[in-house]
């Protein structure tokens, strides 16, 4: 671990070097209107120490990162309950596929792709008020993150809302299936908000390290839980570009159309890279290239 602080340098400076930074995401306002030329790593290892490079105190919106965190309190609520309600498969098709949950008769294939998020954030609204299951989830990623300083942005959560038109087609699908509980609009409500969550990479892999299941970590969840989480991160984390993903970097991880991606070594470290610019399967160009160097680099793989 003595190299890791220069391997982190490096990955930042071979980012800022190459001009190919992708395209950011352009289907919602205020990301679009993100600089692509960012890039920011994270580090915390098991030890309790955290290691990072570049714009590491910049905050951007977690996007569908904070999935990991809804699962899991999802799962907290109803256990095994929910797989009745979503799949444990890759998807093989675009997180926002319509075709898919017409085929498969409303059952969303995985919690990850977005009609498997709302269905996921239908689990953890239950009965309440949109605000308190906000909370719920905030404070989950606070207390994992060990900080207070996680807000939800407003005008990120108001642009998804005016532009989700495929969502809300989603949501309506789902209603349709009966596998919806809370009307479209307020479990979409709840979802787009608990997507607009800033976050620091600095704070996002101080949050993943309930993950890691190792003595001083935050335990939040069960060790069985844990292991599952990570089992659908490896699969179904990149949408359809998970297995591009496992095969590079070898190691669970969820991605976010802000950027970001919360990458997991079992046991060891928590990962969290930034940066806007996508890649054709609409995950962080530089992030992943940057992901796939570094558990080379330390010989991190589940494999």
């Amino acid at each position: 671990m003595s190299d890791l602080p220069s391997v982190l340098q490096r990955l930042d400076s071979d980012a800022r070097a190459d001009a190919d930074w992708g395209q950011v995401a352009q289907y919602i306002p205020q990301l679009a209107q993100v600089d692509p030329a960012q890039f920011a790593i994270s580090v915390a290892l098991a030890d309790g120490s955290l290691h990072e490079a570049g714009a590491c105190e910049v905050p951007f919106s977690v996007q569908s990162i904070t999935k990991v965190f809804t699962l899991a309190i999802a799962l907290g609520r109803s256990g095994d309950q929910l797989w009745t309600r979503v799949g444990r498969e890759p998807s093989g098709r675009a997180f926002n596929s319509i075709v898919q949950l017409e085929q498969e008769a409303g059952r969303p294939r995985n919690p990850f792709i977005n009609a498997g998020a709302i269905v996921t954030t239908d689990e953890v609204l239950g009965a309440r008020a949109p605000r308190e299951a906000l909370a719920e989830i905030i404070r989950f990623v606070r207390t994992a993150a060990g900080s207070d300083d996680i807000h939800i942005n407003e005008a990120v959560a108001a642009s998804e809302t005016a532009y989700g038109h495929r969502n809300f087609a989603l949501a309506h699908f789902l209603a349709a299936h009966d596998n919806l509980r809370n009307t479209p609009e307020k479990a979409l409500g709840t979802y787009f908000h608990h997507c607009a969550l800033e976050m620091t990479t600095s704070q996002l892999a101080m949050a993943g390290r309930f993950l890691l299941d190792a003595p001083g970590m935050p335990h939040l969840v069960s060790p069985r839980r844990i292991r599952r989480l990570n089992a659908l991160m490896l699969t179904c984390g990149h949408y359809d570009g998970s297995g591009d993903f496992a095969y590079r970097v070898g190691i669970p991880g969820k991605s976010g159309v802000g950027g970001g991606i919360l990458a997991i070594v079992p046991g060891q470290a928590s990962i969290a890279v930034w940066s806007p610019g996508l890649n054709r399967y609409g995950n962080s160009h530089k992030g992943t290239e940057a992901l796939a160097k570094l558990t080379s680099e330390m010989d991190w793989s589940i494999f």
